[in-house]
């Protein structure tokens, strides 16, 4: 393996371990490169006495042929233990099916594995839910399931060697406490060099080991490219691969809507909605829907026909947005560490956003309401919190006004809990509006 990062999937596979022991099997869903295998090898290395590790992107016809006939798991066992050269024991070993959407049969054998009870299981997938993968099977019920997202904020520093950035930062929300401009610039510059590298760890890694932005940037290339060529298997006719690498261009236009037939022309209704639900299950974008009635519950009011579509790992947008120059040419990085990002390119803080709140356990919402024939207020995300909501108005420099959010809490103001600008400025009130430097999203 080569170099592990903290990663908070690992406290979540301890607890899995701890409260299930052994009754249900657990699926470590996300996109690819997301740092998956790494972190459940790192894992099952630590936390058993001994794992066998079946990476179904590289097995051999022999073992996938193992999963066709389980009426002898002594044997199937056996079979195992021999090829890996690994000695499992009761309880105390684990069996990791790595990419198991690859051999959809040892997907559906969880089932048994699970009922025999010897050992535990651990399975990683991308693209796992796509129809194309789990037609012909049965899905295991006895199977527990977490998503692995690309490195939040928390992880990077931790990656950095800095572990008290984060719990400081924790500390000023809690107390609503102010520290000043200057000491918060120096914070957005810690936090804008996140924005630039993202959280995938090949291209952390690649920063760390030559903090170098154009080798870090070629890195995001290729797993960018890596993308395109899951989606061109998918969908051949390239219409996934389309809509992917037109989330820049959508989002630039400030349009409050992700507009698929301007991408792709027109296609039946069935067809774009399998395009969409393939590109959300390939955990490589975030959707956030318009609730048509901003309320608690809001899944319910979720408009499936009118949503915006970001990147899993802003990382990789910030790459997208320039995907057709040289690095040499890609001058958002320069503005970005500078602190010269122009009002135009806010939509990358939206996607950073879109991405912090996703991370922290959050389904994403906005909403839309008229302001007169022709304009709209827009509330950029919508939290649900207790029986209130939290509205988010988005700003990519400092504020001057929030009037949609003023607007939005006059229109709803029963159901209001705590409403948020983001921003790049330091901690504090308007009124009744909290102003929230935008590395502190996580907190929200």
């Amino acid at each position: 393996m080569g170099r592990t990062f903290n990663r908070k999937t690992y406290q979540q596979l301890l607890e899995w371990k701890r409260l299930q022991n052994g009754r249900t099997a657990i699926l470590v869903e996300g996109a690819r490169r997301v740092g998956k295998s790494t972190i459940v090898e790192s894992f099952a290395k630590r936390e058993y006495e001994s794992y066998i590790l079946i990476d179904f992107n590289e097995v051999d016809r022999e073992v996938m042929d193992l999963w066709n006939n389980l009426t002898d798991l002594d044997m199937l066992f056996l079979r195992l233990q021999q090829y890996y050269d690994v000695q499992l024991h009761t309880r105390k070993s684990a069996i990791i099916f790595d990419e198991v959407q690859n051999c959809p049969r040892a997907r559906q054998a969880i089932k048994y594995l699970v009922k025999d009870g010897r050992y535990d299981y651990i399975e990683t997938g991308s693209l796992i839910s796509l129809k194309k993968n789990t037609q012909n099977i049965t899905i295991p019920s006895e199977e527990s399931r977490i998503t692995m997202f690309p490195m939040d904020y928390e992880e990077f520093r931790w990656a950095l060697g800095d572990i008290a950035t984060i719990p400081l930062q924790k500390q000023q929300y809690d107390a609503r406490m102010s520290i000043g401009d200057g000491v918060t610039r120096k914070q957005m510059r810690d936090f804008r060099l996140y924005m630039l590298v993202g959280g995938m760890p090949q291209a952390v890694n690649t920063y760390l080991e030559t903090n170098n932005l154009r080798l870090v940037d070629q890195a995001k290339r290729e797993i960018i490219q890596l993308y395109l060529d899951d989606f061109q298997k998918i969908d051949p006719t390239g219409n996934a691969e389309r809509l992917f690498k037109n989330i820049p261009a959508q989002l630039s236009k400030n349009d409050s809507r992700y507009h698929a037939s301007a991408v792709i022309g027109r296609s039946t209704e069935m067809k774009t909605a399998e395009l969409l639900q393939g590109l959300e299950q390939s955990k490589t974008t975030l959707f956030c829907h318009h609730c048509t009635d901003p309320n608690v519950g809001m899944s319910l009011n979720k408009d499936p026909d009118k949503y915006k579509m970001f990147l899993a790992d802003t990382g990789l947008f910030v790459t997208l947005c320039f995907w057709d120059k040289a690095y040499t040419e890609n001058i958002i990085y320069d503005k970005l560490l500078s602190d010269k990002l122009a009002a135009n390119l806010g939509y990358v803080y939206e996607n950073l956003i879109a991405q912090m709140l996703a991370a922290a356990g959050n389904q994403l919402f906005y909403y839309t309401f008229p302001k007169d024939d022709k304009h709209n207020y827009e509330i950029d995300f919508l939290l649900s919190r207790g029986n209130k909501i939290c509205p988010i108005e988005v700003k990519s420099s400092g504020y001057k006004t929030h009037k949609s959010l003023d607007e939005f809490c006059k229109k709803y103001s029963n159901r209001i809990g705590e409403r948020y600008l983001v921003y790049t400025k330091d901690l504090r009130k308007d009124g009744d509006t909290t102003l929230v430097p935008v590395y502190m999203t996580s907190r929200l």
